[in-house]
C-alpha cells in the first residue's frame, strides 16, 4: 500500500494530505477536548504538561533526526552506487574499442543487453519493492563470456582487458549492493517510534490551556506540521527507488552508454 502511494501519487498530493491532515485532525481533536474539558483553558496545569512536551519533545526530535539523517544517508549511497555502476559500465565500453571489431561487438551487444535490462525491466521491479537477481543475471554472464572467450594479442589490448575485467567485476559488485538497497526499508521498532510518538505528543499540546481559542488552536497546529512534514520525510525516504525522490536510471543513459539507447541514425529507440 505505501509502495503503491509513493508509485502512484505526487509528493505535492502526499504533503497535502499528510502535512493537511495531521493539522487537520489536530485541531478538531483540540476543539474537542477544549469542549469536554473547558477548565483546561485557565491553564491550571500548564507548568506541569509544560515540562512533559519540553521532555517528550527533545526525545521525539532526536529519533525523527536520527531516522531522516539515516534514511537520506540510504538514499545518497543508493544514488552513489548507481551512479558508481553505470560509470563502470560505460568503462568498459570504452576498454573494448582497443579489442579487434568482432570482440568489441560482441562486448557492445551484451553491455547493449545488460542496461537496457536493468533499465527496463530491473528498475520496475525496484520501484515495486520486488528486485530481482535473475532479471541481469544472464545479461552480466553474457558480459563475462565476452570477455573471458577473449585472448589479448598485444600488450596494448592487455592493459584495456584487464581494465575492462577489473570494471566488470565492480559492475557485478555495484549490481549486488543496488539490489541490496532495493530491499532496504525502515525497521519496524524505528517505525514504531516515529509514528506513535506523534500519537503521543500531538495529544499532549491539547492539554496546554490558552484562553483564546485561536491563539492555542494555532500552538497545536504549528506542532502538527512540523510532526506531519516529518512523518512524510520518513514515508518519501524510506524506499529509494519509489516516488518522485527515488533514485533515477539516468546514468545508465548517459555518456559512452548513451549510444546504446540511439539507433545508427542517432534517433533515441
Amino acid at each position: 500500500m505505501l509502495l503503491w502511494l509513493l508509485n502512484n501519487v505526487s509528493t505535492l498530493t502526499l504533503t497535502v494530505v499528510t502535512v493537511g491532515g495531521t493539522v487537520l485532525l489536530a485541531v478538531l481533536g483540540s476543539v474537542l477536548f477544549r469542549r469536554r474539558y473547558p477548565s483546561l483553558a485557565e491553564g491550571e496545569h500548564n507548568e506541569m504538561v509544560g515540562v512533559t512536551l519540553g521532555m517528550f519533545g527533545a526525545i521525539y526530535g532526536i529519533i525523527l533526526a536520527f531516522v531522516i539523517v539515516t534514511l537520506w544517508t540510504q538514499l545518497d549511497s543508493t544514488q552513489t552506487i548507481v551512479a558508481t555502476e553505470a560509470t563502470d559500465a560505460a568503462l568498459i565500453a570504452r576498454d573494448a574499442a582497443a579489442f579487434p571489431p568482432p570482440v568489441r561487438a560482441r562486448v557492445d551487444e551484451a553491455l547493449s543487453g545488460y542496461v537496457h535490462t536493468v533499465v527496463e525491466d530491473q528498475w520496475p521491479r525496484m520501484r515495486a519493492g520486488a528486485p530481482s537477481y535473475a532479471s541481469t543475471g544472464g545479461k552480466l554472464q553474457a558480459l563475462y563470456d565476452a570477455l573471458q572467450s577473449y585472448e589479448p594479442k598485444s600488450a596494448r589490448e592487455e592493459v584495456f582487458y584487464e581494465s575492462a575485467v577489473g570494471h566488470l567485476n565492480d559492475v557485478a559488485g555495484q549490481r549486488r549492493a543496488r539490489l541490496t538497497m532495493a530491499e532496504q526499508q525502515l525497521p519496524p521498532l524505528l517505525q514504531a517510534l516515529a509514528f506513535g510518538g506523534a500519537l503521543v505528543l500531538i495529544p499532549l499540546t491539547f492539554l496546554y490551556g490558552m484562553r483564546r481559542m485561536r491563539i492555542q488552536l494555532l500552538f497545536v497546529s504549528s506542532v502538527a506540521a512540523l510532526i506531519g512534514f516529518s512523518l512524510l520525510l520518513v514515508f518519501v525516504l524510506d524506499r529509494p527507488f519509489a516516488g518522485d525522490l527515488s533514485v533515477s536510471p539516468a546514468p545508465y543513459k548517459e555518456g559512452a552508454l548513451a549510444r546504446y539507447w540511439t539507433g545508427s541514425d542517432g534517433v533515441p529507440r
